[in-house]
């Protein structure tokens, strides 16, 4: 009896220690489940928030100025070769596709791409252009025959803003694929891809079985889902963690979203290269950075090389391994001729092409890094880095990419000539160029290194250097509207001006003479530097730093005497600020490199308008650019005269610093303002004067640019009269030696002399000139 009772107890036990355990087990199962619920609820929630909002950091794109054509204007048929070459138009005996354009001795004709611009969408058209004289004098609509007013092409891509981990995207919708890489794609990758639900599990079968008899991997069984997730979502380290999730998300994936949607995606993500430090998704971007033109222009050949390194970007990259890239295309041609997608003849025409890889320069490099560093300084103004990072802003800017190419290949040739000359090593000797459209404030060309491709240094921007004698024009300006006419007898004498520490300042002119009293125009026209000296003292040192300050200049300046010799350090661009407004007749511009930034989805952010303001009354304006146009023709830039006589008038001013250190050149005509300056970096002497340097690299690009001479047409209250230089007095204009000068009405000399008072000959005043 107690022995049964005992073994009851004992099954008893054992019973609830079973119902126990199972309880646990159950109790475990329900934990792992609610786990594995909770994990597939947050990788679903995570799919999402990815998928459907910004799926990439997208960089800005930064544009230049889009060339607008118009009969009567002026261009070169190779400018506007250039123009399409560096657009990546490809050159053609007949213009069949968009892209592509045929040029002869006065015709080009081109098929446009289409472009979303900032005011509207243009659409591709075949366009016809008759240049005759270098003056562009029809547009025809080459399907139609009709004539057309106006045709821009679509902007150069000058650079990009990246996002921190350098990667970039051309993104492209799944209607603009062409069918036959969309084809070629899932014949390679992923032949069920419109049948499985992410997973393939036949095509894991196939794989394994084929890599079972090889006794080796070589055949994967990821869809293309499953390399989405593994791109988008997951890193790339191989543990069975990071499968379990890719299988999970790629089922959920495919759940959530329609198969057009997941291969639009894929398309735009998957890895196709690196360009440097940036790596290239999607096909977008490698259609261009292999064969330098759009997704929809490439053969069926390119195509298919593409396709071919989705399975391995660097095993078959094209520019290191061409032989590998060409054995990988030719399967993929074969695959596609298999599945009855190219015809034997196709197959064969495929096959035999050669790569035609056109990379051209590195895209992670700014084309043109000296203005993209000015147009970033511009934009953080108004934005954050993170949005120009990320958010795909597109920046039109104001760069001119012809005035920009020719500004590069002047300043090389002549910096490369004046090494020989002074038998400099290569490098010694630097420069900046800075172009600006006089009308808009718009710059249209920065160099800041005589290696344009250099991202260093921009000396167009941040080298603030004296200026010397380019300071004299706001000088005798201010004396202008203090009174003074270009008649006025000026003092070019020696001075000793007392300084507030008690040292004497005894400025002398560049030849170590002096030519007593000279009228004010000739003392600026030959850049007497005692003259100007005194002619500053008698004005006044505050009057002259107030009048550079409405010129544009930012910076505060202390009053003191060496301002009036140019002792005052400014960068080019600083310098293109000032005299911007004296060639835009009094106007102040500020001088800008934007247009407008739009976002991704074109819609305009911020336009930058004109800021326009009066600083200079129009009669002394007239008087001093008036008296810089006789710089150019017989001053210190007379050279000009000598190559460009039939551009004239022009305008302009020379500048030297101390021991030749620093050799400057500000000029303009109608419509751009060019500053030009040469040194070295370790302020050692350069060897080199305004006229014997920086004026001829002015000269040079100007011999290459169209010339509009200056409108000199005066204000109404401006009346001309005949001087007599030695006096400044009224005088006959057939007497010998007189000049004709323009004065404001009633400020013109009142005394009157005869011809035989002018002993004194003008040869003698024009000696002494400071280059």
């Amino acid at each position: 009896m107690a022995k049964s009772a005992h073994r009851k107890r004992r099954k008893s036990r054992k019973t609830h220690k079973q119902k126990r355990s199972r309880g646990w087990i159950l109790h475990l199962i329900v934990i792992i489940l609610i786990v594995i619920a909770a994990r597939v609820i947050w990788l679903d929630q995570n799919i999402q928030q990815h998928f459907e909002g910004q799926r990439w950091a997208l960089p800005a794109t930064v544009y230049a100025r889009p060339l607008e054509l118009f009969p009567g204007q002026k261009v070169t048929i190779n400018d506007l070769i250039k123009e399409l070459e560096l657009l990546g138009y490809r050159r053609s005996i007949a213009t069949r596709q968009k892209g592509e354009f045929s040029a002869s001795d006065s015709v080009v004709n081109f098929y446009s791409r289409g472009f979303t611009f900032v005011d509207g969408t243009e659409y591709p058209n075949k366009i016809s252009l008759k240049i005759v004289d270098n003056s562009l004098q029809s547009i025809k609509n080459l399907v139609t025959g009709d004539s057309i007013p106006l045709v821009r092409l679509e902007p150069v891509e000058i650079s990009k803003i990246y996002p921190a981990h350098h990667e970039d995207r051309v993104l492209i919708k799944l209607d603009n694929v062409p069918i036959f890489l969309i084809k070629a794609l899932l014949a390679t990758e992923d032949r069920r891809f419109y049948e499985h639900s992410g997973i393939d599990p036949k095509g894991i079968a196939r794989a394994f079985i084929t890599n079972l008899k090889a006794m080796r991997i070589r055949q994967g069984a990821s869809t293309l889902t499953q390399q989405l997730i593994k791109n988008f979502y997951l890193t790339h380290e191989r543990t069975y963690w990071r499968k379990a999730n890719e299988l999970i998300m790629a089922l959920l994936l495919e759940r959530r979203y329609e198969k057009n949607d997941i291969l639009e995606a894929y398309l735009n993500e998957v890895f196709l290269g690196q360009d440097n430090s940036r790596a290239i998704h999607g096909f977008g971007l490698a259609a261009e950075y292999y064969f330098g033109a759009p997704l929809n222009e490439l053969r069926h050949d390119q195509l298919a090389m593409l396709v071919g390194l989705v399975k391995g970007p660097s095993y078959y990259d094209p520019l290191r391994h061409p032989d590998r890239a060409r054995e990988r295309r030719d399967v993929v041609l074969k695959s596609m001729n298999s599945l009855g997608l190219l015809d034997q003849e196709q197959l064969k025409t495929n096959l035999s092409a050669k790569l035609d890889l056109k990379p051209g320069r590195s895209l992670s490099r700014s084309r043109y890094p000296a203005f993209t560093d000015l147009v970033r300084k511009q934009l953080r103004q108004n934005y954050a880095e993170t949005d120009l990072r990320s958010a795909g802003l597109r920046i039109f800017t104001t760069l001119d990419p012809i005035v920009q190419d020719k500004a590069e290949r002047v300043i090389k040739e002549r910096l490369r000539q004046f090494d020989k000359e002074m038998k400099l090593a290569p490098g010694q000797l630097q420069g900046a160029i800075l172009v600006t459209d006089i009308h808009s404030g718009e710059i249209k060309a920065v160099l800041g290194s005589r290696d344009a491709s250099s991202s260093g240094y921009n000396r167009a921007v941040y080298a603030s250097r004296p200026i010397g004698s380019l300071i004299k024009p706001v000088v005798y300006l201010t004396a202008l509207e203090q009174g003074k006419t270009l008649a006025s007898m000026i003092r070019d004498e020696a001075i000793a001006w007392k300084l507030p520490n008690g040292n004497i300042w005894r400025p002398e002119n560049y030849d170590k003479k002096f030519y007593g009293e000279v009228p004010l125009i000739m003392a600026l026209e030959h850049s007497y530097n005692a003259a100007t000296v005194n002619l500053g003292k008698d004005t006044g040192l505050d009057r002259i730093v107030k009048r550079l300050s409405a010129l544009g200049l930012e910076q505060s300046l202390s009053a003191y005497p060496s301002l009036l010799l140019g002792a005052i350090e400014l960068s080019p661009l600083q310098v293109s600020r000032i005299y911007q407004t004296l060639a835009n007749d009094g106007f102040s511009i500020p001088p800008r490199t934007i247009r407008a930034v739009l976002t991704q989805e074109n819609k305009p952010l911020q336009t930058y308008e004109l800021k326009i303001g009066k600083v200079i009354e129009p009669e002394a304006a007239y008087l001093i650019k008036y008296a810089m146009s006789e710089v150019v023709r017989t001053g210190t830039a007379r050279s000009v005269a000598a190559v460009l006589p039939g551009q004239l008038p022009l305008a302009g001013k020379t500048g030297t610093t101390g021991e030749l250190r620093d050799s400057w050149f500000a000029g303009f005509d109608e419509n751009t303002l060019t500053v030009v300056w040469l040194g070295r970096d370790d302020n050692k002497p350069a060897g080199l004067t305004g006229s014997s340097g920086a004026l001829r690299v002015w000269i040079d690009l100007m011999k290459n640019l169209p010339v509009s001479p200056l409108d000199q047409r005066a204000p109404t209250s401006i009346e001309w009269y005949w001087i007599n230089p030695q006096t400044g007095k009224l005088i006959e204009r057939d007497c010998k030696g007189a000049i004709p000068l323009p004065f404001i009405k009633g400020t013109q000399p009142h005394e009157q002399e005869s011809c035989h008072q002018n002993k004194r000959g003008v040869k003698e005043i024009f000696r002494g000139w400071l280059p």
